[in-house]
């Protein structure tokens, strides 16, 4: 049996799982305004708040460090095993929140999730490597990408939905096991990498390979490549220019992704039902976002430009979209210009950072795409956890203005690293420090 564009359906599946990822990290933040009055009901409101920040710091820790472990597992397994890993233990996670009694079980579901959730990111960077030409792979990484935007689109509404026929633990204990069922077509459809799988074609595989770093189509695909250690890789200040820019642009999206039910709550005094109406807008942008990063450096690789030329210039350009909708959050007006705000917010994040994401398999050789990844993604969450971490104490009133502010700035160090650490973003030699 032979399958047609096999190579799509791989990152279709994977940007279904990312859709499924969101659904489960974004039910605690949904679901909190009925949990903190089940269980935390004689806490002022901003215990409440540092209880919920507590908790998710917990979450990003967790995802740091299960950035760089995932990694490795997936440079060392492969992306088939390393997903019915990550997705399989998250799932059963989510499903644990529903016998959570207090913010002690809360964090630890939320490390065991927040571990093996972030699996589906070195995976999915890798599988862009495996599955992809150069050409392609902003496109397939927006696709991807796109995953996570669909999954706050549909998370907020869906869940809220669900607290009319359920309780909040059976929410959770739903969620999970729709991750356990992705698994059946992820094994099935994905048994080998292109170049030995049984079911894709001929022509498929000879586009794949030819179309990556040598149009050798066997194992000099690999020995060719420059696949540094882990020492080597640290070494170069282009890798440092991914670590830096992920660093400086993840926070941006992890502030929405926590608080905007949080903010819709606190600002406009709304229930769980209505930031199902409301939380919904910003992923909507998100999701264009991440289609229109894809289609652009696409589009301009194909009309002739390098690598180098498209990156930058989408990168740049998702943050200067960013720059001012951030600034402009200090005074929005009502919740629906509020989260349209938010919605240009995200469109731009979304453009960039999928091209962020591509730039380890640019420098480097698919046997450091995993470990680059991962090292940017760690560096990511870590910087989120910063900002998380702050929001209670830059929020204490109320005002969300500082949060914003911090948010604008850290969109010129993205592009600041990106211009400054890697002058030119092509394949990395031995010898370029």
């Amino acid at each position: 049996m032979k399958i047609n564009n096999l190579r799509w359906w791989v990152i279709l599946l994977i940007a279904i799982a990312t859709v499924i990822n969101y659904i489960d990290r974004s039910a605690l933040s949904v679901l909190w305004p009925d949990i903190v009055e089940d269980i935390f009901p004689n806490e002022t409101a901003l215990e409440r708040k540092q209880i919920y920040a507590n908790i998710s710091i917990v979450f990003i820790l967790s995802y740091a460090f299960g950035q760089a472990i995932f990694g490795k597992i997936f440079d060392w397994i492969g992306t088939r095993l390393g997903f019915v890993l990550s997705i399989g233990v998250w799932s059963i996670a989510t499903a644990a929140h529903a016998f959570a009694q207090g913010m002690l079980s809360f964090s630890i579901f939320r490390a065991i999730l927040g571990v093996t959730e972030a699996g589906n990111w070195p995976g999915a960077a890798k599988s862009n490597a495996d599955w992809f030409p150069t050409k392609e792979r902003a496109l397939a990484q927006g696709i991807f990408n796109s995953g996570a935007a669909i999954g706050g689109i549909i998370s907020i509404p869906l869940i809220a939905y669900m607290t009319v026929y359920f309780s909040w633990q059976m929410v959770f204990v739903v969620i999970g096991l729709v991750g356990l069922l992705w698994l059946i077509p992820w094994i099935i459809l994905v048994k080998a990498p292109p170049k030995s799988h049984p079911w894709i074609t001929v022509a498929e595989r000879e586009y794949i390979l030819t179309g990556q770093r040598c149009t050798n189509a066997d194992d000099a695909v690999d020995t060719q490549e420059y696949n540094p250690t882990t020492t080597e890789l640290l070494s170069h200040k282009q890798s440092w220019g991914v670590i830096i820019a992920s660093a400086a642009i993840d926070p941006i999206w992890w502030l929405f992704v926590f608080w905007i039910p949080i903010y819709l709550n606190e600002v406009y005094a709304m229930d769980v039902k209505s930031i199902g109406i409301y939380g919904w807008v910003p992923y909507v942008g998100a999701m264009l976002g991440a289609w229109f990063g894809g289609l652009l450096a696409q589009n301009r690789l194909k009309a002739g430009w390098d690598t180098n030329k498209t990156r930058k210039l989408t990168i740049t350009l998702g943050c200067l979209i960013m720059l001012p909708s951030l600034l402009s959050m200090a005074n929005p007006g009502g919740p629906t210009t509020a989260v349209m705000i938010m919605a240009v917010i995200l469109f731009g994040f979304q453009t960039a950072i999928g091209n962020v994401q591509t730039l380890p398999s640019d420098l480097f050789g698919k046997k450091a795409v995993g470990t680059l990844a991962g090292f940017s993604g760690m560096a990511a969450k870590l910087g989120a956890l910063g900002l998380t971490a702050l929001v209670p104490y830059l929020t204490a009133d109320g005002n969300y203005t500082p949060a914003f502010v911090i948010g604008a700035s850290l969109a010129v160090i993205a592009i600041a690293a990106v211009w400054i650490l890697i002058p030119r973003i092509e394949p990395v030699s031995p010898k370029s420090k």
